[in-house]
């Protein structure tokens, strides 16, 4: 019986790291190569996303799920990493602008591709419903929602008001306005369940464990999420690329993604 080829993630970015190196007029031009000479990797990060990135103010300490990915990176190229503070609407600029050489996380959509290059997905962000701990054995299916004996609440004009109502025709909606917050409808038992992203719900029933995320199969609206980087570069997004795929078959995002209470959708 043949043994089944675990692949070694240190020879294996040694041989990537020897083709991407291979055409020494590219390399030169490379992030890359870059990156390796400096010994650095510089990476954009907003820190107020959380749990994917997050800046304590009084340490300028950065944590989370975009932390210990980029951290792993660093590492596996053998160098160190530094963070380098942006916020959303530089974003992109600070990537195009050599501010840094990669962001963290950024959901892909296509204005932002017409300007800066997106690695492969690792993550997706998706919509689920999230109820009061006492009501987990009552919800097993996502049409356990659509009745009239249940209230959705959401805000106005947010993208879970549309997609509750889309999903939930003939449930009651309370539609809130700022500054009341959903969740605080669901902890006052006004609501029976309110709709947020995957990402949202992990710090909100890590905030209030008498909460947590319905057991129904698949999420709703999933959207890619990867990391942004230079458009031209495509040895550096090579790299990235490869890196990831390896790192998916060894289940580090999984992993990761555990660490920090997110619910993960499969990865193709």
């Amino acid at each position: 019986m043949r043994a089944l080829y675990t692949p070694n993630p240190v020879l294996f970015a040694g041989l990537l790291l020897l083709l991407c190196l291979s055409q020494p007029s590219l390399a030169a031009a490379s992030r890359l190569q870059q990156i390796i000479d400096r010994g650095v990797l510089r990476v954009g990060t907003t820190g107020d996303w959380a749990p994917m990135t997050m800046r304590d103010p009084s340490t300028n300490f950065y944590k989370g799920f975009d932390i210990d990915i980029t951290t792993e990176l660093a590492k596996d190229l053998g160098v160190t990493v530094e963070y380098v503070a942006t916020d959303w609407k530089a974003l992109v600029s600070g990537v195009i602008t050599s501010k840094y050489d990669m962001t963290g996380s950024a959901t892909l959509n296509l204005k932002r591709a017409r300007v800066a290059g997106y690695s492969q997905p690792y993550f997706y962000l998706a919509y689920v419903p999230v109820i009061q701990k006492k009501h987990f054995r009552r919800f097993r299916s996502w049409g356990d929602f659509n009745s009239h004996l249940i209230t959705i609440t959401s805000r106005e004009g947010t993208t879970q008001e549309s997609l509750a109502k889309e999903l939930f025709p003939e449930a009651r909606h309370d539609v809130i306005q700022p500054p009341l917050r959903d969740y605080q409808q669901l902890l006052a038992d006004k609501a029976t369940a309110i709709v947020i992203s995957n990402i949202e719900a992990a710090t909100l029933t890590n905030r209030f464990p008498q909460l947590a995320v319905a057991k129904v199969k698949g999420m709703r609206r999933p959207t890619p999420v990867a990391m942004l980087l230079p458009k031209e570069d495509q040895i550096w997004i090579n790299y990235v690329n490869h890196w990831i795929e390896l790192k998916k078959t060894q289940g580090f995002f999984d992993r990761v993604a555990r660490k920090w209470g997110m619910v993960s959708l499969d990865i193709p």
